[in-house]
């Protein structure tokens, strides 16, 4: 018995078929597709209380569905009070089964808790076929628990896909379910 996600499926039957007749590839493996998403938080006053850390490690873990891992700093910076190899962030990469379920969640269900919500920017591409968002609060999240978090922060979502283009991957995008502004 295997299981497939929603959007997988989605992927495959529906949109492979759409962009093939847009863009006129040739061959199926021409296709953009998703390859992974990068969650990434910094956790700016880490350098005072290594507990926050601890505490962004966990949140991350809830939200991604594995496990998340502390980003150490490469370099000391004397004004922030910061050394080496000091944990100053969290990062969880995000491919396969658990990548399209992330996608599904945050689409249905994390974008529309987001006050004053109508649409995600489409400038945010960087080129190559890359789209990035950042979030402003963790608790949009189903899974994390409102009364049980010390302090509210953002986090970066990068959605890295095959597409050569930024217009390919912005079509990939909105037709994996990604509600961005209407440019009317």
């Amino acid at each position: 018995m295997s299981y497939t996600p929603r959007l997988k499926e989605k992927y495959n039957n529906e949109v492979v078929p759409a962009l093939m007749e847009k863009f006129q590839y040739k061959s199926i493996m021409q296709v953009p597709k998703l390859v992974k998403i990068c969650l990434n938080q910094g956790v700016g006053d880490a350098t005072g209380d290594k507990k926050l850390v601890d505490n962004a490690v966990e949140e991350m873990t809830m939200i991604a569905g594995q496990r998340a891992v502390a980003v150490k700093a490469k370099k000391s910076v004397s004004n922030f009070k910061l050394r080496e190899g000091m944990p100053i962030g969290v990062r969880a990469t995000l491919r396969g089964i658990q990548m399209y379920e992330f996608l599904d969640r945050f689409v249905n269900v994390a974008l529309p808790r987001v006050r004053d919500f109508r649409g995600i920017n489409d400038k945010s591409f960087d080129g190559r076929g890359n789209y990035s968002i950042g979030i402003t609060e963790q608790i949009i999240f189903p899974e994390i628990d409102i009364d049980k978090i010390g302090r509210i922060s953002g986090m970066d979502v990068t959605f890295v896909t095959t597409a050569k283009t930024d217009a390919e991957a912005l079509e990939l995008l909105k037709m994996m379910g990604l509600p961005f502004k209407n440019q009317n």
